[in-house]
């Protein structure tokens, strides 16, 4: 996987020197409240040290996982993903897989346009790699993830309940 760099941001592979880091992240609530249909909070090492597998293991010219750090000091900021988006129970498979772009960061980085600037890099390298269109799907609550979509560029095509088995807000950006 890619290392890919912004302005002020370096998105790096996760290693397992990060799960000290990960675990302090994913396992506040205010970070994983809006994460899934069941949001839990990691609790463990362990449970660190695996999730930082799983996101290796996404590992494709365009798809990944990133840990964001900052560009200059290598501070941790939090998590950015491009992949295959999971559909609910009883929706159709057929046709392309959409893909997903996500994040989740610590609390001590939001309000500092760190989720906008490493999404932007991000789909600006995916459209680049060929991808018609990006999805986000967000908490209904979650305003906060809402605003970047709008900042990216994203269109708000309504409510959802096509992927992860939970009414979800859709948005969506197109290749130009």
């Amino acid at each position: 996987m890619r290392v890919i760099t912004s302005d002020r941001l370096l998105l790096r592979p996760w290693r397992d020197d990060d799960a000290d880091f990960l675990l302090d992240l994913e396992s506040r609530w205010e970070v994983m409240r809006f994460l899934g249909a069941h949001p839990t909070t990691m609790r463990t090492r362990e449970e660190a040290l695996a999730s930082i597998a799983r996101r290796r293991a996404v590992d494709d010219p365009i798809h990944g996982i990133w840990m964001i750090t900052t560009a200059t000091g290598g501070q941790r900021i939090g998590n950015l993903l491009l992949k295959p988006i999971p559909l609910s129970a009883g929706e159709p498979s057929d046709g392309p897989k959409d893909v997903e772009i996500g994040w989740h960061l610590h609390p001590d980085a939001w309000g500092r346009g760190y989720a906008t600037e490493a999404a932007s890099v991000i789909l600006d390298r995916a459209f680049s790699h060929g991808l018609p269109k990006v999805i986000a799907v967000t908490d209904p609550e979650n305003s906060a993830s809402q605003a970047v979509c709008r900042r990216l560029g994203m269109a708000h095509l309504g409510r959802t309940t096509r992927y992860y088995d939970t009414p979800n807000d859709l948005f969506e950006k197109r290749r130009r």
